[in-house]
C-alpha cells in the first residue's frame, strides 16, 4: 500500500496506537479489494450505520470506549442511523418490555457518539442527506459512509464518491481522514456494466422498480433510460422517487450506485459513455413488475390476518414526501367518511425535517387523524420476535425484504390505513 508522508505517520503510531490500529485494519481493508494507496476523505461529513443501543453488541462499547480514551476521536463530525425506539410509536406491555432490555445500552452508546463526533442530538436519520439535516456531500466529494440507502443516493443522485463499507470501517474511515482507493471511488468502478430499459406504460412505483432492477444486476453498476419520459430534472419529487427507488436497489440487491440517462450528474455529463464494455440489457415492462411483486414471500403466520400496524417511511420520508401523504390521507378519510385512520399508522423522516413538519397545518391534522409522526427506525423497530409475529404492512421494499412486514403498492396501503380496503 503506497502512503503519504501523513498517512504513514499515523500507521507508525505518531498520532497513538489506537490510530495506528484503524489505519492498519483500513489498510488490510483496502487490500483485501486491490486497492494499492489510501484517498484522503473530501466530504465535510460522514455518516454511520451502527445507531442502536443493542445489549448484545459489548464488543462495539468497548471499541467505542477504546477509540474515546486513545484520543481517536472523529476528524469529521458525522450523522448517524435513527434510533430503534421513541415512545410515540405503538407497542404493548410485553414489547415495551422486550425493547427495553433489548435497547438497554441506548443512552450509553448515544453519550459514546456524542464524545466520538456526532453533529447534533437531530442527527439520527438513513436520510442525513436532507437539506434541514446538512450532511449533504457534493459532486465529486470521498465519503467514508455506511447505511446502503444513503451510500446510493450520495453516489447516484449527488455525484459523490463513496464505497459500501460496513459499520465501523465509516468511523474509522472519518477517524484517519482517508479511505482505501478502489470500487465506486474509481473511474473505472463507476462504469455501468448493465443497460436497463424501463419500458412500462405508467411511471412504475419505486419500490418496484428498484426491487427488480437490485435483483437482477445485483452489486452491478445499471445504466437506466426511459425514465425522462416522468421526469425532467433531478427536482424534489424526483430526489424523493430516487431516494425510495435507490434504497430498493441497495436492499434487494447490493447497487451502490446507479445512473438515470439524462438525470443523474454523471449520466447528464457522460451520457451511454458511462457503459462498459461488453454490458448486460435488461428490459423492465409491466410484466416484469407484476412478476416482482407476486414473487415476494408473505411470511405471515395467518395470512389473512388485519394489519395491526402500518409503516410510511423507511427511508425516512422527506418534507415533501410527508406534505404529499398527508394530502393523500385527508382526501381518502374523507372519501371514506372516516375522520381517523383504520390502522395505526406511522410515518418516519429525520429528526429535523419531522419537527419542523409538525409545526404546519398538515402535520397538525396529520396527527389530529391518528397518525403517528416518529423519526425512528422501522426496521430496528421491527427485527425482533416480539414484532415479527405482528400483521405490519408497509410500502416499503426495503423494510419488507429485511422483517416480516408485508408490501403494498402506495395506492393500496392509502385504502388500507383509511378504511377504504376490507
Amino acid at each position: 500500500m503506497e502512503l503519504t508522508a501523513r498517512q504513514q505517520a499515523i500507521l507508525d503510531g505518531k498520532e497513538g496506537e489506537v490510530k495506528a490500529k484503524v489505519m492498519r485494519t483500513l489498510i488490510m481493508y483496502g487490500e483485501t479489494f486491490g486497492s494499492t494507496r489510501m484517498v484522503d476523505i473530501t466530504g465535510e461529513y460522514g455518516h454511520l450505520v451502527t445507531s442502536f443501543g443493542l445489549s448484545v453488541m459489548k464488543p462495539v462499547y468497548d471499541l467505542m470506549d477504546t477509540l474515546i480514551e486513545g484520543g481517536a476521536i472523529s476528524s469529521q463530525k458525522f450523522s448517524v442511523d435513527p434510533r430503534p425506539l421513541e415512545s410515540c410509536v405503538p407497542r404493548n406491555l410485553i414489547q415495551d418490555i422486550f425493547f427495553r432490555v433489548m435497547y438497554s445500552k441506548q443512552d450509553d452508546y448515544d453519550r459514546q457518539l456524542e464524545k466520538l463526533g456526532i453533529m447534533s442530538s437531530d442527527a439520527y436519520t438513513c436520510t442525513c442527506y436532507m437539506d434541514e439535516v446538512g450532511n449533504k456531500p457534493k459532486k465529486g466529494d470521498i465519503l467514508s459512509w455506511a447505511e446502503s440507502s444513503a451510500v446510493v443516493y450520495a453516489n447516484s443522485i449527488l455525484g459523490a464518491r463513496c464505497n459500501r463499507n460496513s459499520g465501523i470501517l465509516d468511523l474509522f474511515g472519518s477517524i484517519v481522514g482517508c479511505v482505501p482507493y478502489f470500487g465506486l471511488l474509481t473511474d473505472e468502478g463507476r462504469k455501468a456494466t448493465w443497460l436497463v430499459e424501463v419500458r412500462t406504460t405508467k411511471k412504475p412505483e419505486a419500490q418496484l422498480l428498484g426491487s427488480a432492477i437490485g435483483m437482477r444486476v445485483m452489486e452491478d453498476v445499471p445504466y437506466i433510460t426511459g425514465m425522462d419520459r416522468w421526469f425532467s430534472s433531478l427536482d424534489d419529487d424526483a430526489c424523493s422517487y430516487f431516494k425510495d427507488f435507490g434504497a430498493a436497489t441497495a436492499s434487494n440487491g447490493a447497487v451502490g450506485l446507479y445512473h438515470v440517462d439524462k438525470l443523474t450528474p454523471e449520466a447528464v455529463e457522460q451520457g451511454r459513455g458511462l457503459l462498459a464494455e461488453g454490458y448486460r440489457t435488461f428490459v423492465v415492462d409491466d410484466a416484469v413488475l407484476e412478476e416482482t411483486e407476486r414473487n415476494y414471500p408473505v411470511i405471515w403466520k395467518d395470512r389473512s390476518a388485519k394489519p395491526r400496524l402500518a409503516f410510511i417511511g423507511c427511508p425516512h420520508l422527506s418534507r415533501a414526501q410527508l406534505e404529499a401523504w398527508s394530502d393523500r390521507i385527508d382526501e381518502a378519510l374523507g372519501r371514506h367518511g372516516r375522520r381517523k385512520v383504520a390502522v395505526k399508522t406511522v410515518m418516519t423522516a429525520a429528526p429535523a425535517v419531522m419537527e419542523a413538519f409538525k409545526q404546519t397545518d398538515r402535520g397538525r391534522r396529520l396527527l389530529g387523524q391518528g397518525v403517528v409522526l416518529s423519526h425512528i427506525c422501522p426496521l430496528m423497530y421491527m427485527n425482533n420476535p416480539k414484532c415479527a409475529t405482528m400483521p405490519v404492512i408497509t410500502c416499503s421494499n426495503k423494510l419488507r425484504t429485511y422483517t416480516s412486514a408485508r408490501y403494498y403498492k402506495e395506492a393500496e396501503l392509502l385504502e388500507m390505513i383509511t378504511g377504504g380496503a376490507r
